[in-house]
């Protein structure tokens, strides 16, 4: 989707409960999943901030809430201040 509609989901912008009952039917009938997605098309297709709220977006669904991405970058650039001011 990136390379041939230069065009990404912006997963921030898919609400969890929506998009886990949109996935439920979609087996059945998938316009409600389409449209949902379709909305939520963003042209950043080189933004890391949108790639990483998808990773985000991803454990979320999955029910994993401890970390987000942000949390961890910044856990990472502490530690290395904390190095650098020895």
């Amino acid at each position: 989707m990136k390379k041939e509609l230069r065009q990404v989901i912006d997963w921030s912008q898919v609400d969890k409960e929506d998009y886990l009952l949109a996935m439920e039917r979609s087996p059945v009938r998938d316009l409600e999943i389409r449209t949902l997605l379709k909305s939520a098309l963003t042209d950043r297709i080189n933004d890391r901030e949108v790639y990483m709220k998808g990773v985000d977006a991803s454990y979320h669904y999955e029910g994993y809430d401890v970390y987000r991405t942000a949390d961890i970058k910044d856990e990472r650039l502490r530690k290395e201040s904390d190095r650098n001011a020895r």
